[in-house]
């Protein structure tokens, strides 16, 4: 008997980071010299007061199941904290604990996703989302992502792509790879073209929410009233607080969709493991100075990377306003971006990404990770100068 897997299943793709990271892993291992600007998580440790809960919770005796949808103090932090921020009412009953962010992708395009309909998605984005759309069977559509808008995402061009199979809107500003931020205007102008498509639904991927630059102000989708009863935000705290490994996020969902998210935890995964909740709690509640040090890092290392990458032969870079990424053009150097990151890695003992792991319009471009310290970053850049100067395309 021959075992196959059910349709569906041969559409799932994956997330090229992580094969990145085994292959750069695997080299180290040889004695290989790498530097590693692939992978998208913190170079931080998580901060102590944030461990040291989760230590207290585990001595407390903390070893049990929770709600399926989370402890309750942490789910009224979360409110706490997300109405305070963007001065807008969240109700802790619209709050749902969940292990990571990608949790809340998959169960969100699992609802509105199924062959027929149509789901846009950003491109460049993260590659989970179309993952995901196909593995429903449901139509994967494409928003621009362009360098000429500052990798922002265009109001006018994605409403255009919205037809009468459109059933969820996937948004997502800080992004992904790019780091763009999309400015106020084109939210704008977004919600009010959202106004005409009461059936369409919005998942907003905000992970990247309290990493901004140059005073530039994240807005939530969570302050627009007219989308709140067909929204929901994924948030968390690996990027924020370095807690990539704790696997640990929520959502907020509208009253309508709750219902359903919760039954999907009891089925999927019961509930958040107790103690990083209680980590969770502590992060929220505690003191935020080292999220302030982490990105005042950030900043200084997106600021000479930028430079740096300017420098390179062929490559152009814009500077992003958001998350930890920036996104070199890479067209003029003649190299396509998947051999380059490929040889990059081989040759030159660095790790990046290239663009098109990212989507269709990710072509000409590689995606270079700053969450590694400044030395690293600048020594990375060094190599890759040399590299692509002893090899033109």
């Amino acid at each position: 008997m021959t075992l196959t897997t059910i349709e569906g299943f041969d559409r799932i793709g994956e997330e090229n980071a992580f094969a990145v990271l085994a292959r750069a892993n695997a080299l180290a291992e040889t004695g290989k010299s790498i530097i590693n600007l692939g992978i998208g998580q913190p170079d931080f440790p998580t901060p102590n007061h944030i461990v040291e809960a989760a230590i207290k919770a585990l001595k407390d005796g903390h070893h049990g199941y929770t709600p399926a949808t989370g402890i309750p103090q942490l789910r009224d932090a979360v409110a706490n904290d997300v109405s305070q921020r963007y001065n807008t009412e969240v109700s802790a009953d619209n709050v749902i604990i969940v292990p990571g962010g990608k949790v809340t992708m998959f169960s969100a395009i699992l609802m509105f996703g199924e062959p027929g309909v149509d789901i846009l998605y950003p491109d460049p984005g993260f590659p989970i989302y179309r993952s995901m759309i196909e593995f429903t069977g449901a139509n994967p559509i494409p928003i621009p992502i362009r360098e000429e808008n500052a990798f922002a995402f265009s109001a006018e061009e994605t409403l255009s792509l919205i037809t009468d199979k459109t059933r969820l809107i996937i948004l997502n500003s800080p992004a992904n790879p790019c780091g763009g931020v999309t400015p106020a205007d084109q939210i704008d102008a977004l919600v009010k073209g959202l106004e005409a498509h009461p059936n369409v639904a919005i998942m907003s991927d905000e992970i990247y929410d309290q990493m901004t630059y140059d005073n530039e102000k994240h807005i939530s989708l969570l302050q627009y009233p007219s989308i709140r009863d067909r929204l929901i935000v994924l948030n968390g705290w690996s990027k924020t607080y370095a807690m990539t490994g704790w696997r640990l996020g929520y959502s907020i969902w509208p009253d309508s969709l709750f219902d359903s998210i919760r039954k999907l935890a009891v089925n999927a995964w019961s509930c958040v493991n107790a103690p990083a909740q209680y980590a969770a709690l502590a992060a929220l509640t505690g003191p935020q100075d080292d999220v302030a040090m982490m990105m005042q890092a950030f900043d200084e290392r997106r600021l000479k990377v930028v430079d740096a990458l300017n420098t390179l032969p062929g490559v152009s870079c814009i500077t992003p306003k958001g998350a930890f990424y920036a996104f070199p053009n890479i067209k003029e150097s003649g190299w396509q971006a998947k051999p380059l990151a490929s040889q990059l890695l081989e040759d030159a003992g660095v790790a990046t990404i290239g663009g098109p792991d990212f989507g269709i319009h990710g072509e000409g471009y590689l995606r270079v990770s700053y969450a590694n310290s400044l030395d690293n970053l600048l020594q990375a850049i060094e190599r890759i100068d040399q590299f692509l100067r002893a090899n033109p395309a």
